[in-house]
């Protein structure tokens, strides 16, 4: 694992691509319990090299119900986002991330990690790539029918405060989801 972390980090595929030198950033080991697949990093985390180191992360150990302290336990939980670099800004927010890197890494960075017991798809770019055709047709059915992708995979939105508004219509999802996950976690990071 050691090797191809290093390997990861030194990745520049996509250099020509960024707004900024690239800094992948990823948190993984042999031993991680729980895989967190999300976007992308945005640029407050580029600049700390914290993966999930902003609002949305905070939004999102909030909804796993856990500690700052366990989410960067890398022992328990693996943060491995499709694309490792900030992509740059668009009209409404951060780019999608680089294709290249879940083509390039996940299947290596997965396979050295037999440990895994969940793996959250957090936004439609990781719910796409792992659920293919087996996604829904949107991000809120494919959220909404999490049931048919467990015990191995569980889809969320993006934790991010954009994303108030989404919750607000789907009252159901912290309702009816986020305790389900809580549940989940809790099981998982006490067995």
């Amino acid at each position: 694992m050691n090797s191809l972390l290093t390997e990861i980090k030194g990745c520049k595929v996509c250099k020509d691509f960024l707004p900024n030198t690239p800094k992948p950033i990823i948190q993984v080991s042999a031993n991680s319990k729980i895989v967190i697949i999300g976007q992308a990093p945005g640029q407050k985390v580029h600049n700390s090299g914290i993966p999930w180191e902003d609002a949305s992360g905070e939004n999102l150990r909030n909804w796993l119900g856990v500690s700052r302290q366990a989410f960067y336990d890398e022992e328990l939980f693996a943060l491995i986002p499709m694309g490792f670099c900030y992509p740059g800004t668009g009209k409404s927010g951060d780019l999608p991330p680089r294709p290249e890197c879940a083509v390039l890494w996940h299947q290596q960075i997965l396979s050295l990690m037999p440990k895994i017991k969940l793996t959250l798809l957090i936004g439609l770019y990781a719910q796409n790539y792992f659920l293919k055709d087996h996604a829904n047709s949107t991000l809120t059915e494919t959220v909404k029918n999490y049931n048919k992708y467990l015990p191995n995979f569980l889809p969320l939105p993006h934790p991010s405060p954009r994303n108030n508004i989404w919750q607000k219509k789907n009252y159901w999802f912290k309702e009816n989801v986020i305790p389900i996950l809580q549940e989940k976690i809790k099981h998982i990071l006490n067995s």
